[in-house]
């Protein structure tokens, strides 16, 4: 008997479409933006995704733009910044964390070379004034971001040039002048009207700002040295860091002698260790309570200066001593030759952490200079009334001081700051924010508290392993004078590692959600749906399989239960 074929009752096109199977659902899926982890991470708040999405686009300038609506200072901060963002990078859970500073020296040194222009407007001249004491890293900040939201800013400093501890106190090896004048000279053209060698206490008091101007911040920074002494006990002709450090800068000397002893863990002290050994000094040695920087050391218990900078100075021949402290300067006389060290070790007493001698441990290390580099607290002239006799301002983190309506601060001079340039940026900008709130009457802002995506949360099935770029760094027989150590990644390099990106969190269009879905119930759209994907989600055919969050590489799909 032949076999009788039949067409079925619904197979009619279109027929289909009757049966809305979204009804067997018992869970749908959503998108949900989560922060990248180098997004919160960032002390500046930059969202490095997004401009990172940018270059791997090959759209540079729309990167740099994307960058700098946040940090107006990239060329700089992509040669000085910690970059905590890659230490929190989950490609580092997979090969190597995204060259992400890398990529943002690139860019800011394609804006110099290239002219582009912030994109800023100019503010209107009828627009209220704000004033910013301090053309550091905080005051450059706060100062961009108010033109950016229309106000008239007058920037004070009380040296001749802007930059703060950036011109006065890093290293050119570092950061080149040229740099960071091309850097700075593009930023104040924005509109800022830059006053040089004006000092506050001196050339004018902040009452008198205040009555000039709607909204003052301030940034003054940490210029003045901390007390130093062992027991009391100090040599004759004692230097201390920082001012050794803004000697050099400024005159490319520091006092000669054949061995000396940096006390400190920070910054200064590994640019001072360094920049004594390019002095001729023959031993250089740094004495920390703290340990060196590595896996498994707790991050209250590392050094605070830049790993980086710490195995320069170690290939260098600084020599570090860690966990070590001085019991007792050795003098003959009035002058140091030698300090007695002791081991300290961290101990618990009473709930807190202290650290403490390790008696019997003594030895001793024969020197014939020894520099504190321990840290600096803000210069109060001009500031008595707001200081209180403390070593800095009392202020929540967007630089809102209590009982002081119109006074902001920010940077290093803010107590609870992260003591590093890219939060001194983030500063700016938030001082910046809630100086508009304030004018406006508004509401104050508020911290972003978006939940940051974890590596677990990603599909890294879909990602190949990549080596990172490296860039060339020069050898160490020929870092003698003041040539930068560090050199860039090239145009191709940066889209190389722009590529390996995981995008965190948001979206990248890789189509996996409507080419996967068994039944068609993801819509992929030409124009950005509300969300900022291309894709929506018809509830009606949908029967919640989670398959496309499954499936998704960047965690931007999750499911929630059916209500």
């Amino acid at each position: 008997m032949a076999l009788i074929l039949t067409r079925g009752g619904f197979s009619l096109p279109g027929t289909s479409i009757n049966f809305k199977t979204g009804t067997w659902r018992v869970q749908k899926p959503f998108h949900r933006h989560l922060s990248a982890p180098c997004h919160s991470a960032c002390p500046a708040g930059e969202n490095a995704q997004a401009w990172i999405a940018k270059v791997d686009e090959g759209l540079f300038q729309q990167a740099w733009e994307t960058l700098v609506a946040v940090n107006p200072l990239p060329a700089v901060t992509g040669r000085v910044c910690h970059h905590p963002c890659e230490t929190a990078c989950n490609r580092g859970q997979f090969d190597e964390a995204i060259s992400i500073n890398k990529i943002e020296r690139f860019l800011g040194d394609e804006a110099i070379e290239q002219g582009w222009a912030y994109p800023v407007d100019k503010p209107r001249k009828s627009a209220l004034r704000a004033a910013v004491v301090g053309a550091g890293p905080a005051g450059l900040s706060a100062a961009y971001h108010l033109v950016r939201l229309g106000y008239n800013v007058t920037l004070f400093d009380q040296l001749p040039e802007a930059g703060g501890v950036l011109r006065t106190a890093l290293p050119a090896y570092r950061l080149p002048r040229l740099v960071l004048d091309a850097e700075v000279g593009r930023l104040l053209s924005v509109g800022i009207d830059f006053r040089p060698q004006h000092r506050l206490g001196r050339d004018m008091s902040l009452d008198e700002l205040k009555a000039e101007y709607s909204a003052v911040f301030l940034g003054p920074g940490d210029q003045k040295s901390r007390e130093w002494s062992i027991d009391g006990v100090v040599q004759r002709d004692l230097h201390v860091g920082i001012d050794l450090l803004k000697e050099w800068v400024a005159m490319g000397s520091v006092p000669q002698c054949t061995s000396a002893a940096i006390v400190g863990g920070g910054n200064t002290a590994i640019d001072l260790s360094r920049i004594l050994k390019r002095a001729g000094v023959q031993e250089v040695h740094v004495i920390t309570h703290q340990s060196l920087p590595g896996p498994g050391i707790p991050k209250e218990d590392a050094m605070t200066a830049i790993p980086r900078e710490i195995d320069q100075a170690l290939e260098e021949g600084v020599v570090i001593h860690p966990h070590r402290g001085i019991r007792r300067l050795i003098l003959r006389g009035e002058k140091v030759v030698g300090v007695e060290l002791v081991h300290m070790k961290k101990m618990d007493k009473g709930g807190k952490k202290q650290t403490i001698a390790f008696e019997g441990t003594e030895t001793v290390l024969h020197v014939d200079q020894v520099i504190p580099a321990v840290g600096q607290e803000v210069d109060p002239f001009g500031m008595e009334d707001l200081l209180h006799h403390k070593h800095a301002f009392d202020a929540d983190p967007w630089g809102r001081i209590n009982g002081r309506d119109g006074v902001f601060v920010g940077g290093d001079a803010r107590s609870g700051s992260s003591g590093t340039m890219s939060g001194a940026v983030g500063d700016g900008r938030r001082a910046a924010e809630a100086i508009d709130a304030y004018l406006r009457e508004g509401l104050p802002p508020e911290e972003d508290t978006t939940p940051t995506i974890a590596f677990g949360q990603l599909n890294v099935n879909y990602y190949e392993h990549a080596p990172r770029q490296q860039e060339a760094v020069l050898p160490v027989d020929r870092r003698k004078g003041t040539e930068e150590i560090e050199g860039g990644l090239s145009a191709s390099q940066v889209s190389l590692e722009a590529q390996r990106c995981f995008s965190c969190g948001t979206c990248f269009a890789c189509d996996n959600c409507w080419t996967l879905c068994p039944d068609q119930a993801v819509l992929k759209t030409k124009e950005l749906a509300s969300d900022g994907s291309h894709y929506v989600f018809d509830f009606d055919y949908c029967k919640g399989c989670g398959l496309c969050a499954e499936e998704c590489p960047c965690g931007f799909i999750a499911m929630e239960e059916e209500i």
